[in-house]
């Protein structure tokens, strides 16, 4: 075992044994009942086997085994007027073999009162609306996290925050902290956030209003530093009842890109969830994301030039894109040849079913196929069939395994310029503890 992995081991067995210890039995004397410490662990092992997806090289190994492990704890305190919320959460994040990382994933405070206004500073987790704009993407193991500033209030059928982010580098004594480079957790240098929230009582529907303004680091470190800003502006609306839930969103991008093009792109999606059984849901959705204009790529071994005046492809920014444009995660996590996008066409239809307690099944389809019409290449991209299955062994232990197949096209090959086919094949099993 590896020593990091036993030192995060250890501290969770301490706070553990002083949880069960010292809380459960003298809490009473020395806490008050409104002021308790709460501890977690979260374990979670993971492996999957792929055939493509990845360029094929004489290194190259198609299985993959990590684990991450999370160790959280949390204090709420609280007076007559105000409440204080302390949250650490420990991450620990290893490929089998290799040394790992330990860092704070997440570590704030949080101050309310209780009229609903709060303010919240550290790192911490975002998760907005469908979490497809700003979501944890937990997926991606490492998950995301931001060094923020995060106020506002909640109070009846409003919510409204309003959030700031400023990243530097290490030498601010020689910058004074003004450029940022990409080897940080965040790849921007500003960001300011403002969401609005409506969900009026003993009504079936809801709305959120979102605002984000990006300054993304450019020019020459310590010569002509600089940031490019760009917007992003849009609204998710969710109808929800028990037998059926409508959910639909619409996004723009505005402003300059961190190089400096002028950004005009947009996105729009709709979803439909039919539930004519307890056991059984039915989901249907479609989801459009604006591509590049003269999006060209050469064939392999070919030169090919192209200057772009302006960027028309849609950057979902901190979205977790695993969740939407299909789970083989071809799209909006790794880039096409040029850096810029064809954009996306989406169209999926998704079962899942209960059969026993405990037991969720789900079995999927996409089709995929590009937002720009390309030169000499047809639109559709492939097609990609999904099934997902999780069972709960037990209040602490769940295993989960997913399959995905993808037929894809020759457009497909071609923009992704590997040498995978057209058939692709992954699988993968989750194995998590979470006390």
């Amino acid at each position: 075992m590896h020593p990091i992995f036993k030192t995060t081991l250890a501290c969770a067995c301490l706070f553990l044994g002083l949880h069960s210890f010292f809380f459960n039995d003298v809490r009473a004397q020395l806490l008050p009942e409104s002021s308790p410490l709460s501890v977690k662990l979260d374990v979670l092992g993971h492996g999957e086997i792929r055939k493509g997806g990845i360029k094929d090289s004489s290194n190259y190994d198609p299985r993959f085994l990590v684990s991450r492990e999370r160790l959280l704890v949390d204090y709420t305190g609280s007076s007559e007027k105000l409440r204080w919320d302390l949250s650490l959460t420990l991450q620990h994040l290893a490929i089998w073999g290799q040394q790992g990382s330990l860092r704070v994933f997440e570590g704030w405070g949080k101050l309310s009162n209780n009229w609903g206004a709060f303010v919240q500073v550290g790192r911490q987790a975002l998760s907005y609306d469908d979490e497809r704009i700003i979501g944890m993407n937990d997926w991606a193991m490492a998950a995301q996290s931001h060094d923020a500033l995060r106020t506002g209030f909640e109070h009846g059928a409003h919510k409204f925050h309003l959030i700031a982010a400023y990243n530097q580098d290490n030498d601010v004594e020689e910058t004074g902290g003004s450029y940022y480079s990409e080897g940080g957790a965040q790849c921007y240098k500003t960001m300011l956030i403002g969401w609005y929230h409506l969900q009026p009582a003993d009504f079936p529907a809801s709305l959120s209003l979102l605002f984000m303004n990006v300054g993304m680091q450019s020019g020459v470190k310590g010569v002509d530093e600089y940031n490019e800003y760009q917007q992003l502006y849009g609204g998710y609306a969710k109808f929800d009842k028990p037998w059926l839930t409508l959910e639909g969103s619409y996004y723009r991008q505005g402003g300059h890109e961190e190089h400096g093009l002028p950004l005009d792109a947009w996105m729009a999606a709709a979803k439909a969830t039919w539930r004519p059984l307890k056991w059984f849901d039915f989901i249907a959705g479609y989801d459009y994301l604006s591509g590049d204009e003269d999006f060209a790529v050469p064939a392999s071994g070919a030169i090919g030039l192209m200057q772009h005046k302006e960027v028309k492809g849609f950057n979902s920014i901190w979205g977790s894109h695993h969740k939407f444009y299909g789970a083989m995660d071809f799209f909006y996590l790794s880039a096409f040849y040029g850096g810029f996008t064809p954009g996306l066409q989406n169209l999926y239809a998704t079962t899942a079913f209960h059969p026993l307690p405990g037991l969720d099944c789900s079995l999927g389809y996409h089709y995929f196929a590009t937002a720009t019409k390309l030169d000499e290449m047809d639109y559709t991209l492939g097609h990609e069939l999904e099934f997902e299955a999780s069972y709960a062994i037990s209040k602490v232990v769940g295993l989960s395994v997913g399959f995905s197949y993808m037929k894809g096209t020759a457009t497909m090959e071609r923009l992704k310029r590997t040498a995978e086919g057209n058939s692709l094949t992954w699988g993968w099993i989750d194995l998590r503890f979470k006390l």
